[in-house]
């Protein structure tokens, strides 16, 4: 499985900044919910190892959509969650599942479609124009379906464009990031994706990037360490550890310098 790691509150900073790069032993590592949209980028390859080298410390990712990491973290069934709705998350710690969420990185969403553009969305003024043009136009419109934070941003946008998606167009998959995307190239259809995993995607046959730039698309990533009291059981040091580390200067710097064909795929902005 995977590796990848997880961030730490500012008051368990002390403690997180006792790292070492000792051989990690059987129970050195923590389970880590993330979003699919991390994990088919490439980023965890990218920075776990880092990671693990300064700490002694394995993170083995499991990539689901963000409600569903929610519904993890709930049950106490990872260490730690790295997804992307803020007002989620806010919600998350609200509720008593975790004690701290920092902004860890963002890049933005962008939607995907055939090269001809039979809604002619490269002309909107803006995202909720887009989604209106391909409700208007009846053209196939393939959606993650699945809770995930990609999910629930797209459904807010239409309704910002005052659209109630349903009917033969729209199509509810219930599927992953890159899935969703196999089966728009598939069909032909508009999609709506993070640009990471669009940048990373290699299978687009004529699938092409429509739009882009609105400020409505903007996509945080956020940390979330979890409750020591709701779940005592759960590997709360070595998570700290994870969490501060996202938001510190290696943590932050290795988030930068991933990139992607030369093209870097998320922006650091801790606070």
């Amino acid at each position: 499985m995977k590796t990848t790691t997880t961030l730490i509150t500012a008051s368990v900073c002390t403690t997180a900044l006792a790292w070492s790069a000792s051989p990690l032993a059987d129970d050195d590592f923590i389970t880590l919910a993330s979003t699919t949209s991390t994990e088919n980028s490439g980023l965890f390859d990218a920075i776990i190892p880092t990671f693990t080298e300064a700490t002694g410390i394995d993170v083995r990712v499991v990539a689901v959509g963000t409600g569903q990491a929610f519904e993890i973290g709930r049950r106490g069934d990872a260490d730690s969650l790295l997804v992307h709705d803020t007002a989620g998350e806010e919600q998350f710690v609200a509720d008593g599942y975790a004690t701290e969420r920092l902004d860890v990185m963002y890049n933005d969403f962008v939607i995907v479609g055939p090269s001809d553009d039979p809604a002619g969305i490269s002309d909107s003024e803006s995202v909720a124009d887009a989604f209106a043009r391909i409700a208007e136009s009846g053209s196939p419109f393939a959606s993650r379906g699945d809770d995930s934070g990609t999910n629930r941003a797209e459904l807010r946008l239409w309704e910002d464009a005052g659209v109630t998606p349903q009917g033969d167009w729209y199509r509810e998959l219930g599927s992953g990031m890159g899935p969703t995307l196999n089966t728009a190239a598939g069909m032909d259809a508009y999609t709506f994706t993070d640009r990471a995993t669009w940048v990373a995607f290699d299978n687009p046959q004529n699938l092409t990037l429509l739009f882009e730039g609105d400020e409505a698309l903007f996509n945080q990533y956020g940390s979330l360490l979890l409750s020591e009291e709701r779940h005592p059981h759960l590997k709360h040091d070595l998570a700290a550890q994870w969490h501060q580390w996202l938001v510190s200067e290696e943590g932050q710097q290795a988030i930068a310098d991933f990139e992607v064909g030369g093209q870097q795929l998320f922006f650091p902005n801790a606070k």
